[in-house]
């Protein structure tokens, strides 16, 4: 099957940066989209007449149980994804459509069992996740009605990285904006119009990420596509499941550790700030600041996978160089750009979700502390992921532990003892800056070892 001429794309040949343009802007505007999932709710929710704070406070506290499921639908995806680039790079069409299949059969798994999990634990774990009291009510009811419908959020994140692995990075971004879209429109019908609160939040979201989940489905039954779905290769052999999980092994665990670090974040908020939902509040807009930096860079990473991946498997380092370097400067352009405005004018983030005067004071006030170290996401979001493209397991677990395992959450736990309150928000700025520093250190100290190895493994070499 010859992969570049039925998609009109060639990984191997066609000029580097007209690729970037092509794969990475696309995926950097579907993470934007998917940004929108996650701010339009706090947004509208935050806009509830009388309980605003109270429900922002409640959708934060559930936030790290979307991370979860996002963590295993990562897991299979990215992790798939490029291991099936890489054997479409060595022409193994064969191999790559394994992987596809397997991964589906591995999400029907995973979703089974975490829609079992949260509707039957559901109340254990808006307590254990740290909520203040008065926002248990609005925390529950966002969490039941969400767990409903992670099966397709499953489906919808986890498999449209295949779709990107085949180069449709438009068509990859279309599954994103046409559920986000479709959020938008729905939220005020739930939430205001039908007067369902945080239910309809919660609601409006898992019936925009069906709709996404049946647009991805939809492609791999039309004649482009390189995979297809096949029952019989659904039931994998252990060898595919694992080398799948050791390439998902890092953005599952960046992603189960961000939401371990904000359980962490709601649990030392309640203790040190005597149960008040107004930092519990202002952490959710804070943290949904660093999304704003971090999803648009893990997009351009995970964009130039496919670019990364398939020249890794032909040997091509020099095209991996070329298109390291340009996207590491852009990655440094933006990261440094909202960087600045978080540091010179943080209440932006508070008007956006229309933040009370307690909250907007408090982050006029922590906001440039938690935000200090985002500037070197560039590193720890896009670097990380080319990593993962090169198919360095290893590494890009020790890496992704790094920031969150081996940093920030110690620091949360032992900052507050020094400076109060406080010491929570300044452990973030400084685990991402350290974090930052050692990922582009390391980055850039291994990859032309990894180019040569490759290599000499190929016979390249002289």
């Amino acid at each position: 099957m010859n992969q570049k001429r039925k998609k009109g794309i060639d990984l191997g040949k066609d000029p580097v940066g007209g690729l970037i343009v092509r794969l990475a802007v696309p995926a950097v505007l579907a993470q934007l989209i998917n940004l929108l999932y996650n701010l339009v709710d706090r947004m509208y929710v935050g806009n509830i007449a009388g309980v605003g704070t109270q429900a922002l406070a409640g959708l934060g506290v559930v936030f790290p149980v979307t991370l979860i499921v996002s963590a295993f639908a990562n897991l299979v995806g990215m992790g798939g994804a490029p291991l099936a680039s890489i054997f479409l790079g060595e022409q193994k069409p064969e191999d790559a459509n394994k992987v596809f299949n397997a991964g589906v059969g591995m999400l029907c798994v995973f979703s089974v069992l975490l829609t079992a999990a949260v509707l039957v634990f559901c109340d254990p774990l808006v307590r254990l996740f740290g909520a203040p009291k008065d926002a248990f009510l609005y925390a529950r009811s966002y969490l039941f009605v969400y767990g409903c419908g992670s099966l397709f959020v499953m489906f919808s994140l986890g498999l449209n990285p295949f779709i990107t692995a085949q180069g449709f990075s438009v068509t990859s971004m279309l599954t994103v904006a046409i559920g986000a879209v479709l959020n938008i429109a729905l939220d005020p019908i739930f939430i205001f119009v039908l007067n369902m609160g945080v239910e309809g939040a919660a609601l409006a979201t898992i019936l925009s990420q069906g709709v996404s989940a049946a647009w991805v489905a939809s492609f791999f039954f039309r004649k482009k596509s390189l995979f297809r779905f096949s029952l019989r290769k659904m039931l994998p052999s252990l060898r595919t499941v694992l080398k799948i999980a050791a390439l998902g092994l890092s953005p599952f665990i960046m992603s189960v550790t961000e939401s371990a670090i904000q359980i962490v974040f709601n649990v030392n908020l309640t203790k040190w700030s005597g149960d008040n939902s107004d930092h519990t509040a202002a952490l959710t807009i804070m943290l949904s600041a660093v999304q704003i930096i971090s999803l648009p860079l893990n997009g351009l990473g995970t964009g130039i996978q496919p670019l990364i991946s398939y020249n890794y498997g032909t040997g091509n380092s020099a095209r991996i160089r070329a298109a390291v370097k340009r996207v590491a400067l852009v990655a440094l352009c933006c990261s440094g750009t909202v960087w600045a405005v978080s540091l010179l004018a943080p209440q932006v983030y508070g008007y956006l979700f229309n933040a009370s005067a307690p909250v907007m004071e408090l982050l006029k006030k922590y906001t440039p502390f938690f935000m200090a170290g985002t500037v070197c996401f560039f590193a720890q979001m896009t670097l990380q992921n080319v990593f993962v493209a090169l198919n360095q397991a290893k590494i890009s677990i020790f890496l992704a532990c790094l920031r969150k395992v081996i940093l920030l959450i110690p620091l949360c736990f032992a900052l507050p003892y020094a400076f109060g309150v406080a010491g929570i928000y300044y452990s973030e700025g400084i685990a991402d800056a350290v974090a930052g520093i050692v990922t582009a250190s390391t980055f850039f100290g291994m990859l032309p070892r990894i180019l040569k190895k490759r290599e000499r493994l190929l016979g390249l070499s002289q």
